[in-house]
């Protein structure tokens, strides 16, 4: 047993005795090694990136202590990357032996970043080309790899840093902005930055301060102004025509780890005072007051998800979401959303401004609650998920505000808007020698409207889920937003009570006042189908039925024969461009025969014509009103016409 013993502890000594020899070798030659390790990344740099990469002096102070002066990187033929004129650090010896990095103290002395872009390239193109590697995305882990790469992150954050001087600047084509450090400093745990933000537009200062542990992976840290004033953000006015800005971000990261193979998340995110404003979201500012994001998030092997205990609150708005993607045998999207029980006048005083005008004043009774359930499988599109369902509880509009539902039941005026400019005002109701009951109004128009426009009109309330779910799944096909999905209801609502602008503020308020019309009985079907014919647009300044059954044929509407109705019916998608749909001899081109024919087999099929009501339907629509200037003027095939192709009906 001494023998034993003797054994042991002669090989720990014979270890210990390499150990302290390595160490003192790796002592003794430090700073060649780090000469080496710094020739060998200025090669990698200058082979694989087209880059120089420069350190004029580099020590080690100690074992792990880093001195470095006058560190550049030069992409060739480009403006400088990277300058540092003093940098001082520390490393985890530990972690060094086994090939990490892990910083301890950072001190940067004046230098700076920059991104400079023009047209005949960037200085960090060569940075964003991805390399062809080979690998087999199935073997995968996104637990793994999201992991390793917050590891590496974190560990290149210091624990202690003290930055003077240092500069981080963009320039994209002349839109230029510059943050300047004035103060960076992370002591104890605490962080304090100070930025000075210059733009061609404006200069202030921000501010992030709070909590910060890189080793423990933990953070709480507060973004705003220290003048108390709005934070704006710079580039994205120019760059994109969005101007944004808020008065505060708080965020908080209380957990990044792994458990059981799985990578978890946790933490919140809110913001006050969020101010966007873009034309394609409204024609004004959107302001949010509040807003917070309780996150648990979950990534395992093959898939990533945020779980249903997260919580996103707007104003007085508490919703639960999920979402997921799965990348087993096929990509799978799903996505949940869950507002628990609340009034609905907390829901519509917390609409963000802006967005919501015509809501602005209204005022409810009642409560509700919404659910939402989608699902989308890559190989499966067919199978789209989407259900989504609203349960009222005694839910009542008290006070209607800038959008009056209530004004359908009467005569009203409607003034259509044409790209932003408001037309002839029209008057909707008797005094109007044009306007026409809808009992005076053809059959064969109305059946060729509906069967062409909202076949389930009178049975649906305002929406049809089977052709939301088709017009989701042909947009994520084709990746582009290429098919919509809206009902005679939806048309009605977008010209009788908002604008024509695209905007997502237009959007959101055609689905919420559909949904009020619909579900709230404020009008029958009868007369909303009476309405939709009188005010919409038939032609190139022809407004309702009445106008245009005179423009076209010199007829009243309740003369109109089947294939006058037919025509009709398939211009009103692009009615301005009704032209196009006739040869040089003012004929009927064979796509405009097509749909004719097509909407007549279906009309037929689902017994709404008798085949005797197609007795003469050889003879097609001729143009003899006023119309027929429009013919004679246009040019031939020179504009591309606005036809339809017979898949777009959605049938």
């Amino acid at each position: 047993m001494k023998l034993k013993k003797q054994k042991v502890l002669l090989v720990l000594k014979i270890v210990g005795a390499i150990l302290l020899l390595g160490i003192v070798l790796l002592f003794a030659f430090r700073n060649t090694l780090l000469e080496k390790v710094i020739h060998r990344i200025d090669d990698k740099l200058e082979r694989d990136y087209q880059c120089h990469f420069t350190i004029e002096k580099a020590e080690f102070h100690g074992l792990t202590n880093l001195e470095f002066q006058h560190i550049s990187l030069v992409p060739k033929q480009a403006d400088t990357l990277l300058c540092i004129d003093e940098l001082k650090t520390s490393v985890n010896f530990w972690k060094l032996l086994v090939g990490d990095i892990q910083l301890g103290k950072l001190e940067i002395n004046k230098g700076f970043i920059q991104l400079v872009k023009t047209k005949n390239g960037s200085n960090f193109d060569a940075f964003l080309r991805s390399k062809k590697e080979k690998s087999d995305n199935n073997e995968v882990n996104y637990a793994k790899l999201l992991n390793r790469i917050s590891s590496t992150l974190l560990d290149l954050v210091p624990t202690d840093m003290n930055v003077k001087g240092f500069a981080f600047k963009m320039d994209d084509n002349g839109n230029k902005v510059i943050f300047d450090f004035n103060q960076l400093a992370l002591v104890d745990k605490k962080l304090n930055t100070l930025i000075q933000v210059t733009s061609a537009n404006f200069s202030e200062q921000w501010s992030i301060n709070g909590f910060a542990d890189p080793r423990e992976r933990k953070a709480d840290l507060q973004f705003f102004n220290p003048k108390n004033d709005t934070v704006r953000i710079p580039y994205l006015d120019k760059k994109f025509n969005l101007k944004t800005g808020f008065k505060s971000i708080h965020f908080n990261l209380e957990n990044l780890s792994m458990a059981s193979g799985e990578l978890h998340i946790d933490g919140y995110s809110s913001i006050e005072n969020l101010i966007i404003n873009h034309p394609k979201i409204a024609n004004k500012d959107v302001i949010v007051k509040k807003a917070r994001f309780d996150y648990r998030c979950i990534i395992g092997q093959r898939f990533m998800a945020l779980d249903s205990t997260s919580t996103v609150q707007l104003n007085n708005i508490k919703c639960h979401p999920y979402l997921s993607y799965t990348n087993e045998t096929d990509k799978v999207y799903a996505l949940q959303l869950k507002i628990p029980k609340m009034t609905a006048q907390d829901f519509i005083v917390s609409l963000p401004s802006g967005l919501f005008r015509h809501f602005e004043g209204m005022e409810a009774k009642g409560n509700f609650s919404y659910s939402l359930n989608f699902e989308y499988n890559n190989n499966k599109p067919k199978d789209l998920v989407f259900e989504s369902k609203l349960i009222p509880e005694g839910l009542k509009i008290t006070k209607y505000g800038e959008a009056d539902l209530n004004k359908i039941n009467g005569e009203f005026t409607y003034r259509a808007m044409d790209r932003g400019v408001a037309q002839r005002p029209i008057i909707v109701g008797s005094s109007n020698p044009n306007f026409t009951p809808l009992t005076a109004i053809s059959p064969y128009l109305q059946k060729c409207v509906l069967t062409s426009e909202d076949p389930s009109f009178f049975n649906h309330r305002g929406f049809i889920n089977e052709a939301f779910k088709q017009s989701i799944a042909k947009n994520i096909r084709t990746q582009k937003f290429s098919r919509g999905a809206s009902t005679i209801s939806m048309q009605l609502v977008k010209n009788a009570f908002l604008t024509r602008e695209k905007t997502l503020s237009r959007k959101l308020e055609e689905i919420l006042l559909v949904y009020i019309l619909e579900n709230n009985r404020i009008s029958s079907k009868e007369r909303m189908l009476e309405v939709y014919f009188n005010i919409i647009e038939w032609g190139p300044n022809v407004y309702g039925i009445g106008e245009a059954s005179q423009f076209y044929f010199q007829k009243s509407p309740a003369d109109l024969n089947l294939n006058e109705c037919l025509f009709l019916a398939t211009i009103i998608p692009k009615p301005k461009g009704f032209m196009y749909r006739f040869d040089a001899e003012q004929k009927l081109k064979p796509f405009e025969k097509q749909q004719n024919e097509f909407l007549t087999r279906l009309m037929l099929r689902r017994h709404l014509l008798l085949e005797t009501d197609t007795i003469g339907q050889n003879k097609p629509a001729t143009i003899i009103g006023p119309a027929q200037l429009y013919l004679k003027q246009k040019p031939s095939d020179a504009i591309e016409n606005d036809s339809i192709s017979v898949d777009e009906f959605g049938f």
